[in-house]
């Protein structure tokens, strides 16, 4: 009995120690799994509100910019480096008429809610983006969209050369419509799902396990919205985000070792001025020239930019065919800004240093935001330089700009940053800024020539004669002073040297791709 009972005491002691040892092999088998994770956060100083990107619903405002830039949706066509329009979620098309494309679509590609995309699905995201959103009826100019299994054939009501270039703008990522839009939040066909977003703080998102085109590399990613330069400098440097968009330039000097990489593109996103046609001031033409002359372009790139971006000249940057520099615009000329105020019959009555008409100081109301960093620093460059000619400047650099520019009495000169051939195509900046129809022509600018050369454009197939009338159109606004393109940006985006495919694009779209990757 007492041999019996020993046996029996020792295999219980055996089963406890062999059951011991399964526990620790799952615990740890747990813990190297929550190791082998690989998360991410990036830093990103534009997603929020101040920059119409309220959320990452790309029918709703600018938000398709936070829905494509951070991989949650993907277009039916995108711009490869070369601003070349390539297939993305479409695999061929053909322009059948003047009027009539027929789309084919990628077989297997699934919306993040598991919903295939087919020709039906597109068809109903184009839809509801045609019915909710402002610029996209303008800029498609759709009548009718059929789908057939992966074949989807649009109308449009009038010939639309760049209809193509046009689906590449960020609202036309594809969206599953019936998946909802709870919380900003949509099912795209990106590599990432977002599944928490707060705008102005943080964009929650998880990779996508069946992504139709590779396989996503990070586990859980994070965009930390972080709008003060100083703050995102130091938070990389930190080790708190292991990647930052929208660093002021001033700040690069503390990256450039070997514990950050840059990704460094030339694009055509410029800082530019709008003038404000119903404001006494800027609605002068001599105003306008004048303050055209008297901001130094080459001094705020070289001094305040550092050299990461270049002077503007037109609306587009140079190596376009529609390049601004082909055409002619004022140069920072402060004697003869001076002679043009005078020969106007602005004076310096009470020698303030501050020129008057009719008993009306020339103090212009200078309207700009923070999160592009350097948008301040070209008010106080144009402040300096304008008063130099007899101009004042006060300045409104704030997030609520949006809602400001609506007042026509609150500003005078808007300054603003803006990717003018986003799509490759130069149409897009006429038909968003110069048109009457305009929905970003807050200025209240009108030319009969532009509405007319618009028209012509508008049903231009001729890459060649496009670029002919852009650049016709181009000098129209330079000859009014409706605009003064300040500069165009080089964009950076800074990352540790242990992450990988972080690479900046001259749309300034693609972001975090399936290739994203952190070792």
């Amino acid at each position: 009995m007492k041999k019996a009972l020993s046996l029996l005491l020792a295999l219980c002691l055996m089963v406890g120690l062999l059951a011991g040892c399964g526990s620790s092999q799952t615990q740890n088998s747990d813990a190297e799994a929550a190791v082998t994770k690989k998360t991410m956060v990036i830093g990103d100083t534009t997603f929020n509100p101040e920059n119409a990107e309220p959320d990452v619903n790309p029918h709703n405002d600018y938000a398709g910019w936070a829905c494509i830039r951070y991989g949650v949706g993907e277009t039916l066509f995108k711009l490869n480096d070369e601003m070349a329009l390539t297939p993305w979620l479409a695999k061929e098309w053909e322009n059948v008429d003047e009027l009539t494309w027929v789309i084919t679509l990628q077989d297997g590609v699934k919306f993040s809610s598991g919903r295939d995309m087919d020709a039906a699905a597109v068809k109903q995201c184009l839809e509801h983006l045609l019915e909710t959103h402002d610029r996209a009826p303008g800029d498609l100019m759709i009548d009718a969209i059929e789908a057939d299994g992966q074949v989807l054939t649009i109308k449009t009501s009038v010939p639309r050369p760049a209809l193509l270039n046009y689906l590449c703008d960020p609202y036309g990522c594809i969206i599953d419509v019936d998946a909802g839009f709870d919380g900003g939040i949509v099912a795209g066909t990106g590599p990432y799902i977002a599944v928490d977003c707060e705008s102005g703080d943080h964009l929650n998102l998880v990779k996508n396990e069946n992504y139709w085109n590779g396989t996503p590399h990070i586990d859980e990613l994070t965009i930390r919205t972080i709008s003060d330069g100083n703050t995102l400098a130091m938070a990389l440097q930190a080790g708190e985000i292991d990647a930052a968009y929208g660093m002021a330039y001033e700040s690069y000097p503390l990256f450039q070792n070997d514990q950050f990489q840059f990704s460094q593109i030339a694009t055509s996103r410029a800082f530019f001025c709008w003038m404000n046609y119903e404001s006494p001031l800027a609605s002068d033409p001599a105003v306008r020239k004048a303050i055209a002359m008297g901001i130094d372009k080459e001094g705020f790139v070289a001094t305040l930019l550092d050299g990461n971006g270049y002077p503007g000249n037109g609306a587009f940057p140079s190596g376009f065919a529609f390049g601004g520099d082909k055409v002619t615009t004022e140069t920072y000329d402060p004697e003869g800004a001076r002679k043009v105020l005078e020969d106007a019959g602005w004076v310096d009555t009470d020698g303030d240093g501050i020129r008057e008409k009719d008993g009306k100081k020339l103090q212009i109301k200078w309207l700009t935001y923070p999160s592009r960093q350097e948008l301040p620093l070209l008010a106080e460059s144009a402040q300096a330089t304008l008063k130099e000619i007899g101009i004042a400047v006060d300045i409104n650099s704030t997030a609520d700009h949006n809602s400001i520019i609506t007042d026509m009495n609150a500003w005078d000169v808007y300054a603003s940053a803006n990717v003018n051939a986003s799509i490759g195509d130069p149409e897009y900046f006429f038909t968003s800024f110069c048109l009457d129809s305009s929905s970003k022509n807050k200025g209240h600018y009108h030319s009969d020539a532009i509405e007319e050369l618009e028209k012509q454009m508008a049903t231009e197939f001729d890459p060649a004669k496009r670029a002919e009338l852009a650049l016709k159109m181009q000098q129209v606004i330079l000859d009014d002073n409706a605009w003064v393109f300040c500069s165009f940006l080089k964009m950076s985006m800074i990352s540790k040297a242990n992450v990988t495919r972080y690479i900046s694009h001259p749309t300034d779209f693609y972001q975090v791709t399936v290739d994203l990757d952190i070792n």
